[in-house]
């Protein structure tokens, strides 16, 4: 990779390093979390890449919590015509103009309840839901996302009654601590999760491809002997959030590969994995705060 350049993505390193201060100003907010669908309610959460990845994490923290049916979908495929229904649906976008977003919460309007999660209060999204629960502190110049995801997920997880006060914590040494050469020079990496860090996983990959044009897949833990191991080798990454599969590690070890694992709550190790993300990128000369063929939001004609 080519020499650091130090002044490319800015934006997002100061954004990155924000996350611990900015998950607390979400944990505290008790009113707002309140305006979230009762105990009991079956839900559809919606989001649009990153967003969609934390609707997974919030939908699967949320069932497995026995507070109610949660399903999470990508708002351009979102399944919300089932006879049954949704009682409430809980749509996150960062810019709050995306417009599959505001497409389906139109759709819908007057039939489901809506709660938006958003980090511009002025775009026209505060407007189209029911209920506008608004993230500014968490909001973002790179184009490249970090804290407007995890913060949603932070103000998510408490609204489910979750301490995430060791999350912060670890957090913090995960922006302080050193990143191991292994880590940030491999030509691939892997990211796997279960249950709700799956979509940290899908998460993960999805920054190494934005900031840095990385080549790298995400699974379900528990897929990854189903084909995607074939491509580990020496020099390549395989990265767990949260507890591993009894006898992968040693699978991925015996191809050469590095088993990358932390005993941490899985959106502290997010945070390492950005950090890797953002230094291949510097390396690269890339500039992750206007990466290539991207934008801060999808606004179709």
């Amino acid at each position: 990779m080519a020499e650091h350049t130090a002044a490319s993505g800015a934006s997002m390193e100061a954004e990155l390093r924000s996350q611990p201060d900015v998950w607390q100003q979400a944990v505290d907010m008790k009113a707002e979390q309140a305006l979230l669908p009762a105990p009991g309610a079956r839900v559809a959460a919606i989001g649009c890449g990153t967003s969609w990845f934390m609707a997974q994490a919030y939908a699967a923290r949320r069932e497995a919590a026995g507070l109610g049916v949660t399903d999470a979908f990508a708002a351009s495929e979102a399944f919300l015509g089932r006879e049954r229904g949704y009682d409430a649906v809980v749509a996150i976008t960062r810019s709050g103009t995306t417009t599959e977003v505001l497409e389906l919460v139109a759709q819908i309007r007057g039939r489901v309840r809506t709660v938006g999660i958003v980090g511009d209060p002025s775009s026209p999204f505060t407007d189209a839901v029911d209920e506008a629960i608004a993230l500014p502190f968490a909001d973002e110049s790179s184009v490249v996302q970090t804290r407007f995801a995890t913060t949603s997920l932070a103000f998510l997880r408490s609204s489910l009654g979750e301490d995430v006060s060791t999350a912060i914590a670890q957090a913090s040494e995960a922006i302080r601590a050193s990143l191991p050469e292994h880590l940030v020079g491999s030509e691939q990496y892997t990211f796997l999760g279960s249950g709700w860090s799956v979509g940290l996983a899908h998460e993960a990959a999805l920054k190494m491809r934005e900031a840095s044009q990385s080549w790298t897949e995400s699974y379900p833990a528990k897929e990854y002997r189903h084909g995607p191991i074939s491509i580990a080798a020496p020099n390549r990454v395989t990265w767990i959030f949260g507890e591993a599969p009894a006898g992968l590690a040693d699978e991925v070890l015996s191809t050469g590969a590095h088993f990358e694992t932390a005993p941490v709550d899985p959106m502290a190790d997010l945070v390492r994995a950005q950090r890797v993300a953002l230094e291949r990128a510097q390396r690269a000369g890339l500039d992750p705060d206007s990466p290539r063929n991207l934008s801060r939001s999808v606004i179709l004609a």
